[in-house]
This record gives structure tokens, C-alpha cells and sequence, in this order.
């Protein structure tokens, strides 16, 4: 068996989320070659996918950057929590009717007269939110509380993962709805189950560069228990020459969205502390991972206070004393996230 020492192992990982030195891509390009964006609304200092594109694009990013890719250019669609390549879309549609529970399938057949009213709705008025679509639920979803009486967001969700509606775009965070052939493109081809899984297998372990299951090489990694799974493409560039840099990552950041993952390569320990009570927080509310080449060296407890014109800075936590450089490529990051975002920064 193929054996990798750690720095080996993390430099695969950081390649293949493009947090190394280079820096030329598209938006559509980064998310193409991470194959996902999470969405999610929290903007203490910039929404996640603003902050993950920022990471990889600089200081030229802007968020119409990824509005235009979305709704004008169309290379990009939203689906379900995520950003995702349209070229991915069909494979997308073609698994996902398998992965949805069969309880949500038996709601859906109970709720038929309700799925074609939302359906007719979209066809003669067009685009729509979920507020404005008419709520005729039959049988209305139960849950824990989270989606109680949410019904036509759940249906809205449910028909997007079977390819029968879409999300065109967003007015402000409202995600606007409309029938999938008008934002598809009209040649979407949808695969079979076995083709569309192994395609996305396959991309998916080339976006993290080495996982723990994929369809890669069986590797061993120094000082890990068990094998480890790495792309082919990366493994053959694992001696060439790696040039790191400072980035500040996102919670939901590929690169440290699976914990054990982190904590086995990177010796990073991680947890995203906004739902703990202020005096039970170690890092802070929505800490950033801080990236330095290829170790991850500590979090940025930061708050974006634009009112003020200000990045509030808390707290910068060294999970081991720096070195130097690193305090300086830190700082010069800091700087660089301030200009980005428009705001002074206050330590």
C-alpha cells in the first residue's frame, strides 16, 4: 500500500480546495472545481459563500459575481442548501429521488392536488417565492418543529430535488421559484442512478483530494489509523513543489467541514460555537479557520459591523504560539479582509 506522511496528506487536501498559492480562476470555475457552495444565511462577518469565494478569488470578488453566474450566465444553480455547477445538475436530479426518505415520498402522493396547484401556479404567473404560493395542503407535514407548518417551503424543497421546479434566483434572501425548463437548460440530460452516483463520487474526491471512502487509490497516512482514499490526479502531483498562504475559511469550508478530518490531517480541533450560550464559547460566535501553507493554525473571532464602518476583531486564538511570518501573514490577511469588506479593522 501506497504510504503519504502527513504534510504529503495536507497538501493534497489544500491543493484541491485551491487554497494553495495560485489564484486565477472564475467563479464558476471555483465552484466547478469544489463542486459545491453551502448556503447559509449567517453574515456575522460576510455570508459563507461570499467568504469561501473570497478565499480562493481575493479582493477582486464581488458578490454580483455570484448573482450574475446564478441568474444571468446560469453556469451556476442553487439547489436545495447549495451553489452547485449546472453541469452537475442532471447527475444531481438523477440520485437524489433515491436518497429521499420514504416518508417524504408518502407525503408527497398525499399531497397531489396540492403539488399540481403549486405547479399550475408557477406555469401562468411564473416566478414566485414561497410566501406567495397558495398553501392547499391536504396532509400537512409534521416534524420535530423546525418545518411545522411550512408546507409549501417543504413541497418547494421536495419538487426542486426531483427536477420539477428550480430556483431562479433570490430576492434578498428569498429564494424565487419557477418550473425547472425555464431555468435548466433545455438539453439537461438526467442519467442513470449507478452513472450519476459514480460520476459525483468521482468529482467529489477530487474536490477534497483525500476522504476516507471515493472511488481514488488505497493510501496509508503517517501517524493515522486505517486507509485512506486519494484521487488519482492528486496523488501523481503529491511531490511536486507547493507554495502555501494565509486564508481565512469559512465554518462551512470543505477543507475543515469534516471535523475528524481536520483533527486527523491538520491536528485541528474545530467547532462552530454560534448555537452555545457567550460564556460556554472557546473561539467565539462564528470563529474563521485560519490556514497558513498547509497547517491550520488557529481561528479569527472577527464581527462585521457596518454601521460603524468597522471589522471588529474579539479575539485571534494561536492554537500554538506563531512564528513570526505567520503572525505577519495573518495581519496582512486581516488587512485584506478589511479592504474586501470595506471596513476599518479595530483590534
Amino acid at each position: 500500500m501506497i504510504r503519504l506522511d502527513r504534510e504529503q496528506a495536507r497538501r493534497i487536501a489544500v491543493r484541491a480546495q485551491l487554497l494553495d498559492e495560485r489564484r486565477t480562476w472564475s467563479v464558476a470555475e471555483v465552484v466547478d472545481e469544489l463542486t459545491l457552495l453551502q448556503v447559509d444565511p449567517t453574515a456575522a462577518i460576510a455570508p459563507s459563500a461570499d467568504l469561501v469565494l473570497w478565499s480562493r478569488l481575493g479582493d477582486g470578488f464581488e458578490h454580483s459575481d455570484l448573482t450574475f453566474a446564478l441568474e444571468t450566465e446560469r453556469s451556476l444553480a442553487e439547489l436545495s442548501s447549495y451553489v452547485r455547477p449546472m453541469d452537475d445538475i442532471g447527475h444531481l436530479l438523477a440520485v437524489a429521488p433515491h436518497d429521499l426518505h420514504p416518508t417524504i415520498h408518502a407525503w408527497l402522493a398525499a399531497n397531489q392536488r396540492f403539488r399540481a396547484d403549486v405547479l399550475d401556479r408557477l406555469a401562468g404567473e411564473g416566478p414566485q417565492t414561497a410566501a406567495e404560493l397558495p398553501d392547499t395542503c391536504e396532509a400537512p407535514w409534521a416534524s420535530s418543529g423546525w418545518n411545522n407548518d411550512k408546507n409549501v417551503n417543504r413541497l418547494l424543497e421536495v419538487l426542486t430535488l426531483l427536477g420539477e421546479v428550480a430556483i431562479s434566483g433570490r430576492r434578498g434572501r428569498l429564494r424565487v421559484y419557477d418550473l425547472a425548463g425555464r431555468v435548466y437548460p433545455a438539453d439537461l440530460a438526467v442519467p442513470s442512478y449507478d452513472d450519476a452516483r459514480a460520476v459525483l463520487d468521482r468529482r467529489e474526491l477530487a474536490a477534497l483530494g483525500i476522504a476516507r471512502t471515493g472511488p481514488g487509490e488505497v493510501v496509508a497516512v503517517d501517524g493515522t489509523d486505517g486507509k485512506w482514499r486519494v484521487d488519482v490526479d492528486a496523488l501523481a502531483a503529491a511531490d511536486e513543489s507547493f507554495a502555501g498562504r494565509c486564508a481565512f475559511l469559512s465554518p462551512f469550508d470543505r477543507l475543515v467541514h469534516d471535523r475528524d478530518r481536520a483533527l486527523e490531517l491538520f491536528d485541528f480541533a474545530y467547532v462552530l460555537e454560534m448555537y452555545k450560550p457567550a460564556a460556554s464559547r472557546r473561539w467565539g460566535y462564528f470563529a474563521l479557520p485560519i490556514l497558513d501553507g498547509d497547517r491550520l493554525v488557529g481561528k479569527l473571532d472577527a464581527k462585521a459591523d457596518r454601521r460603524a464602518g468597522v471589522l471588529r476583531v474579539q479575539a485571534v486564538h494561536e492554537d500554538l504560539p506563531w512564528e513570526p511570518a505567520t503572525g505577519d501573514a495573518v495581519d496582512a490577511e486581516l488587512a485584506a479582509l478589511g479592504g474586501w469588506l470595506g471596513l476599518e479593522v479595530a483590534r
